[in-house]
This record gives C-alpha cells, structure tokens and sequence, in this order.
C-alpha cells in the first residue's frame, strides 16, 4: 500500500490531465474500472502522468511495468513482469485459467493457450487482486510491449466494468497506434507559452538572452524534457548572447543528441556498463553485475552514469527516458554491442530463460552460425508452446538469417512466413516470402509457397485473386505432396465460394473437376472427404453429393480435431451443414470453429468463425447473443488487422428489420465486395436485403434483391436462403410463374436434404404458390416441420404466413391464434418487422395487441439480457464470466442492475420473467 500522504510535486501547465488521472483513482475506490491510453511524443511528459497517477494511488495497490524495445520478440514479456506480484493467486482462479497463465510464462508446460482464454485469465487475476483493495496498473512505454502481451491487455482493457480496476497505458503518438484503437485517450501536447517559460527559467542558472529564450520556446513546442535538455547544448556565450545557428533537425533527434553528448562525456568504463544496461531489458541488476564482472567492470562505473542523471541503479535498473536506454545501445560499435549480448548470454541461465539466451546469442552473432540457428529455432518451438505466434516468427526469422545451409535457411523462412500468416502479420510473411524465393527453393517449397501467398491474399481480403494461385499451386503439389495438394483444393474451393459469380477466369466447377481428378489416398483424411462431397456438388449435382457431405460433417463433429484441421476446413465444414439445413450440425460445428481458432490464437480465421456463428443464432431467434458476436467481431477484426465485409452486422440489421442501419450496411458492403470480387458478399447482400424488405412489406424491392441473390445457386447455403425469399416476394409481388420457377428449384434441394428445416421451409414456400385447397395443408406440414427445430424464425414466420392465409379465408378466430404465436416469438427474439406484419394482422382480425409490461427483458441491453439468459441455465457468476469473456465482478454488476431494473431480488425470479416473455 502506497503512503496517504504522498509527497507529490505539482507537474506544470498539466491541471487538467492531473484531474483526469485523479478521476479514475476515485472511481476505482467507487468500484468502477477503466482504462486510458495516455498518448504523446517522446519527452512530453507521459511517464510524469503515470509517476503523479501512482503517486495518486493512495489505498490502492500498483502495478507498473514498461515496454522495452529489445524485447518485443519475446512473447508475454511485459504482462509477465506486470502479472508476476500476482502469480500467488493464480489458485483462486479456475484450473483452466490458471494453467493458461503458467503455460504462457513458461513456468510449465502444456497445450499453446488461447488467446482469448489467457486475456480472461489475466482479467479475474486482477479482479481478484483487486478484491482487497483497488488496484493500478500502469504500463509505460506500451509501443514497445511484444504482440501477446498488447493483445492480452487491450483484451483486458475492453472488457474492464466494475472490478475496481485502473489500466493505464502511456504510448508514443504514431507508434502502434492500431493496438488500443477505440479505448478512450488522453492526448498529452506541448506546455503552452506561460509554463514552458517557467520551465525552462527554472533550468537554466544565470542571464537568459531573449533571443534564446524565443529560440528554445520555438523549437521544443512545449516538450518539457526538450526544455529541460535544449539549454545543456548552449554554452554560456549563447545563453547570454544567443547564437545565429540554424537547426533543422527533429526534436527527438535533438533530444538524441543531447543525450549522446552526455554518454560520450562518460569514463569508458562507465559507458560500457550502460551498454550493459541497454542490452539488458529485464533490468535486473543482478544479472548486470555478474556480466560487469566478466568484463572487469568495477562498482564505480555506475556512479558517473548517475550523476549525469542517465541512469538509477538500485535493485533495479531504471533509465531516466527510453531515448536515454536507445541511445546508450545505438552509440556503441556494433563490435561493442556484440560483445556485451555475448556476455549476457554467458550470464543467462540456460536452464531458466533459454530463449533469452538464445536472442542474446543471436545479437552477439554475425555471421552465419546453425548452432545459434538451431536453438532459435527451438526457441521458436516453445514460444508457439506459449502461444507466441509472433514470437516465433521473430525467432524463426533471425534462424534464417543466421542459416548457412541454403535449403534450410529456405525451410525456416517459409516456417516463419505461415507462422506470421496464422498471426495475422500479412505483410511480414508477404517480405519473408519474397526473401524465401529469391533463394534456393526445391520445387514442393516452391509450391508451398504459392500456397502460402495466396492464403495470405484469402486471409486478407476475401477477394477473387486468390483463387487462381490457389488451383495453380494444388496442381503443381500433386506429384510432389498428395496430402498437402488435397488440403490445397480444399482452399482453393473455399476461395471459389467466396469469389462465386465474381470468380477471376476460375469457378467452383473448374476447381471441383480438378479435385476430382487428383489422387486420393487409400485412407482418406476428414479433409478429402470433405473435399470429395464438395467436388461432387460443384462438379455433379447437390443429389448425388448429399450422401458425401452427410459424411463429412459427421467426420468434423468431434472433439478428436487439430488446430490445424480445424483452421483449415472447419468453415467449409460448417458451410456443408447448413447447406444440408442441419441446423445442430451447423450449431455444432460453427462453436468449434470458434472454439480452436481461439485456441490456436489463429486471428485471420477467428472473425470468419464469429460470423457463422452469427448466422447459427439468428435463425435460431437469439438476436441478443448474435449481437454480443457482432461487438466481439469488430474488436477481433481491428486487433487482427483483417478487412473482413461486416456479415453478422448485416445479417443481424436484416432480422431485426432495422431499415435505417441495414441499407446502408448493405450498401457500403455492395461496393466493397463487389470492388475485391467476393461473389458470395453480393449474394449475401443481396438476401439480407430481400429479407429485410419482406419484412417490411416492400415486396418489389424484395423480388429485385431476391433473384439477384438466387442468381448464382454454386454459392452455397445463402443461395438456399434467397430462394426461400424470393417465392414469398415474387407470391406477393403478382409474379406467380417467377414464385413457381424459384419452388421448384427449392424443392428440388429441400427434397435431397430431407431434414424437418429443408421440409419445413419447403412446405411453407409450396403454400404460397399452391391453390387454396392444397394450401392449408402445406401451411400444418411447414409447423409441424419446424416446430421440431432449433430455427424458431423459420418457424414463427409460417404462422406469420399462415394466420395471414386464414385471416384472408374470413377465418379470424384460427387467423388470431397463428399471427399471435408469431407476433409473441417474433417481438421476443427482436425480428421486428414481421413482429410488426404480426401486429398489423392480428389488428386486422379486431385483436389489440397489448402493450409491453413496463419492465422487460427487451430493455436490458444484449449482454445484459444475455447474461440474465445464462443465468437461469444454472450457470454461475465464474461460469459467465468465462463464456462471455467478462470477469465474474462485472456479471454480478451486471446481474444487479438486471434485478434493479425488472424489480425482481432472486434468480429464480429471473427465470419466471424470462420465460414468460419466451
């Protein structure tokens, strides 16, 4: 705990900023979390923020660590040495968390985490920590934190709520800026005139010369560690006389500068032990004075280091500014700089912090050396243990340099390439790639790598152009690699999904022909069978591949699946399901997808998963879970880099028949899928939009998107759904042969699957094209159909259509009783405008639909309402928590305010509101 009386010198012309740091300290004592990322150049004065917040902190306990430059390509280095006062509580946490963060840091080892799941270990050890007594965590110099451990926080930093938690970032303007995107900012800018001045008066001793005065308030802009540095560069004359010299140089260099002049003032010796400082980020000092020793270094060399006020070395090694730390590195010789990353590898041990060792090795290395290579290489191995994805590529990259051999500097180039490709770094592994093939590459490297680019461009963009490479590439692997060929296919049809009508000169059926033709082996994988029904559908009919794709989705619903398997196929997979409309199938498998590409930290194919799973809900009528996935999908989408069209977002629009958002959406992703060939982005478009606009009764606007969406039946599963809209828009429209033409198609699939979801919506379709004495029939058989499935839209929309039927027919007493059912499961899962088409029917028969009872659930917020759902399931606080990826603290606030505001005390009331209102 922190002094209450803390002795805190005033920081100059910074009021307003003070206050705000004041302010979280205060809401943290209240109960209330928050995090900020103080930004601004170098020397403005960001770790002076973060000094007065800690000093503020009085009655909380503070953590803070900073970013260290050199350290970045050492996975979960800084929210090791930020979680490490914390490691004791680590038993107070669920066993899979716990496990998580001990894999992370190396302390044992286990399966790679999940990236997700350690972000939310890291959020309940410190709302545990912060149980006691509020608790700080200041991280400084976060620009230069390594990739797991920004990830990890800025996860936690999203997901902060009422956990008495203040996490405050301080990080260099322009440096990084990506990582903390959308977390609120504190901008830190220059001391106006009146404070600068005092500032620099207060520095300089003697006369100041006016000219010299307006120079350095010119050239610093306010930075106050320019106005503490710039008078150390005039001599006396300029100070009382000032000087006709011009510097167009950069303040920071100027700041550089200065700080060099300062080093080379040193003694050697004292230099030397600076170096050591620099090289070293952990700042442990005594691992500084064990390599000193091996350079015979003696104590008195980090006096003068001191004096000149560079440097505090205690227990710890402390730098007065990071420029100071890169400075003392850079002004070194690279003769030097080797020298002393050899001895710290010395004075590494080996057994405790290989990988450290390792990188100090390798910065103590020039020239080609495969030992070195070797064990970066094994370094690289743990760190994918960790989940460390760029790790690893950093490592693996440097392997290569430092590789004599040039197939295997070729092998470890490409190893890195896929690595950086899985952690989403696409231009990285696009320069790694490059590198590989101006070098001596066998003709399967050649292969892969092609594979590799063109993965790169899928990940990327979702467009058309890497569908050629992908065939071209599948083909030149069959005589090389039967298995990696398959695989290769198998992407190549998912680019073909994705490109649909807009394929560039390549369509499914062309790639699906070529699949077919390539050998396969006696034992196939769960990949060629899935590559095999596919082929089928593409290249034959849907008929003749049901049988095929049955089996494979059966093959891919287990838990016995790799990470690899399931990143690579499990989307295609789960596509399959729907397109068989086997909702659980699709259920299943999406949640696995989800599942391992969190697992496997794998950020390009986590937000293609989210989105499927989207979908799942929404025809399920869990509009409140879908829209907790669309938030998640944007943070994972801005964190991963990916441009991913805002599917689930669209989707979600159209179901809630939200006519102000969805247009524009739809419009906005028209264009853009349309400009980077993604067919299947059309196609979507296209039948969000019809949906939206038969539920609104738009039904011409309905027809157009409709058959347009229906255009290309080869773009599987939305081309099902667009049928299905486009017999009811074309019934309504007066276009009865258009409805005729789109049932048989439908029937013609619906058929083939033979599942109650297929039947059912066929059913319904078939009512509104059929005669009036077949119809009724139809409607029974459509609810009857889906009434034994998940699909809780499908049916709620045949009783919309069927009470519209009867109420026509003069049969108003049977008329209120379907449109009711509908209106009621319609306006509780949020499909608003057929719960409006529910509504203006039911008025019709001369039924008034009451009023919603002041308190329902509909006014919780969907993570509210999705929590309050969970609840009644019998899950607990931890188990929520755990789910939605909140803590535990932040679900019984959030619990507290759903009991506040349905006036219920006890969650067996919560259950009888929930299921009332279902």
């Amino acid at each position: 705990m922190r002094s209450t009386n803390p002795s805190r010198p005033e920081l100059r012309g910074r009021q307003y900023e003070c206050e705000t740091l004041d302010q979280l300290v205060r809401d943290a004592q209240a109960g209330r979390s928050a995090a900020l990322v103080v930004r601004g150049e170098a020397g403005i004065g960001k770790s002076a923020l973060l000094d007065h917040l800690e000093a503020a902190a009085t009655d909380c306990r503070v953590l803070r660590v900073a970013g260290v430059e050199s350290q970045m390509e050492l996975a979960f280095a800084g929210l090791h040495a930020l979680c490490t006062p914390l490691l004791g509580e680590l038993s107070r946490l669920p066993a899979p968390q716990s496990e998580t963060i001990a894999t992370a840091f190396g302390l044992h080892r286990g399966n790679p985490p999940d990236r997700f799941l350690i972000g939310l270990a890291v959020l309940n050890l410190l709302a545990e920590a912060a149980r006691e007594q509020p608790l700080v965590c200041l991280v400084d110099d976060a620009q230069w934190l390594d990739q797991a451990s920004a990830d990890a926080l800025t996860f936690v930093a999203r997901r902060l709520a009422a956990e008495s938690i203040v996490l405050v970032f301080g990080a260099r303007t322009g440096e990084a800026d990506g990582r903390w995107a959308g977390l609120p900012e504190l901008p830190v800018g220059g001391l106006d005139e009146t404070d600068a001045t005092a500032l620099l008066e207060a520095t300089v001793i003697g006369p100041l010369d006016q000219r010299v005065r307006t120079r350095v308030l010119h050239e610093t802009h306010g930075n106050p560690l320019a106005l503490l540095e710039l008078p150390r560069w005039l001599s006396a004359t300029e100070l009382a006389f000032g000087s006709d010299q011009t510097d167009h140089t950069t303040l920071t260099s100027r700041l550089e500068l200065s700080f060099r002049q300062r080093v080379e003032q040193l003694p050697e010796q004292s230099r030397r032990l600076l170096l050591i400082a620099a090289a070293e980020p952990l700042g442990d000092a005594g691992l500084l004075w064990r390599a000193a020793e091996r350079l015979q270094l003696s104590w008195d060399a980090a006096s003068a280091a001191e004096r000149a006020g560079l440097v505090e070395l205690r227990h710890t090694v402390r730098f007065r500014h990071p420029l100071v730390r890169s400075v003392a590195y850079r002004s070194a010789t690279p003769y030097e700089r080797q020298q002393v990353h050899q001895v710290l590898a010395d004075v590494t041990d080996s057994e405790l912090d290989p990988d450290r060792r390792a990188w100090h090795r390798a910065r103590a290395t020039f020239g080609p050396d495969e030992m070195v290579a070797a064990e970066l290489e094994s370094s690289a191995g743990r760190a994918l243990a960790q989940g460390g994805l760029a790790a690893a590529a950093a490592f693996l990259e440097r392997a290569a340099a430092l590789t004599p051999n040039a197939a295997v500097r070729a092998r470890r180039e490409v190893a890195a390439a896929e690595v950086m490709l899985h952690a989403g770094t696409f231009d990285s592994a696009l320069r790694l790639l490059a590198r590989a093939e101006s070098g001596a590459l066998s003709d399967l490297q050649r292969a892969r790598v092609d594979v590799l680019r063109a993965q790169i461009g899928f990940a990327a963009q979702r467009g058309n152009e890497a569908l050629p490479l992908l065939l071209a590439a599948a083909r030149r692997l069959e005589p090389l690699d039967t298995e990696l060929a398959l695989d290769s296919y198998v992407d190549a049809l998912t680019a073909a999904l994705f490109a649909g009508r807009l394929a560039n000169g390549v369509t499914a059926a062309e790639v699906a022909r070529a699949a077919r033709n390539a050998p396969m082996p006696a034992e196939p994988r769960r990949g060629d069978v899935l590559l095999e029904g596919v082929a089928v559908q593409f290249a034959d009919s849907y008929p003749d591949a049901v049988p095929m794709l049955r089996r494979a989705v059966q093959e891919f619903d287990t838990d016995e699946l790799s990470i690899e398997e399931g990143v690579r196929f499990l989307w295609l997979a789960t596509v399959v399901a729907l397109d068989l409309w086997d909702h659980t199938s699709w259920s299943t498998l999406a949640d696995r997808h989800v599942r391992i590409a969190r697992e496997s930290g794998a950020l390009s194919a986590l937000p293609l998963a989210l989105n499927t799973r989207v979908f799942v809900d929404l025809f399920a009528g869990n509009l409140d879970a879908a829209a907790v996935l669309v938030d998640e999908i944007g943070i994972v989408t801005e964190v991963a880099g990916t441009d991913l069209t805002p599917y689930g977002a669209i989707g979600l629009a159209a179901f809630r028949g939200d006519a102000q958002l969805a247009e524009p959406l739809i419009g906005t992703a028209m264009a853009t899928v349309t400009e980077r060939g993604e067919g299947i982005g059309v196609s979507l478009t296209n039948w969000a939009r019809a949906m939206l606009c038969n539920g609104l009764g738009r039904y011409a606007d309905a027809l157009t998107a409709a058959r347009e969406a229906a255009a290309y039946p080869e773009e599987m599963g939305v081309a099902n759904w667009a049928l299905v809209e486009l017999v009811e828009a074309a019934g309504r429209a007066g276009e009865p042969a258009m409805a005729a033409a789109a049932l048989e198609r439908l029937l013609a699939l619906t058929r083939a699957s033979g599942t109650d979801w297929a039947l059912g919506v066929g059913a319904r379709s078939r009512a509104l094209v059929e005669p009036d004495d077949r119809a009724e029939e139809c409607y029974r058989e459509a609810i009857d159909r889906l009434g034994n499935t998940p699909v809780r839209v499908e049916l709620a929309r045949a009783q919309l259509l069927y009470g519209e039927w009867l109420r026509r027919a003069g049969r108003r007493a049977e008329a209120r009783e379907q449109l009711r059912a509908a209106h009621d499961a319609l306006a509780a899962s949020g499909v608003g405008a057929f719960a409006a088409r529910a509504r203006r029917e039911l008025a019709a028969t001369g039924e008034t639909v009451r009023k919603r009872a002041e308190k329902t659930p509909q006014e919780l917020t969907p993570q509210e309402l999705q929590i309050a759902r969970l609840a009644t399931r019998g899950m607990t606080n931890a188990e929520i928590g755990a789910t939605l990826f909140i803590s535990p603290r932040t679900v019984e606030w959030h619990l507290g305010k759903v009991f506040a505001q349905l006036g219920i005390s006890a969650r067996s009331h919560l259950r009888d509101v929930l299921q009332a209102v279902d």
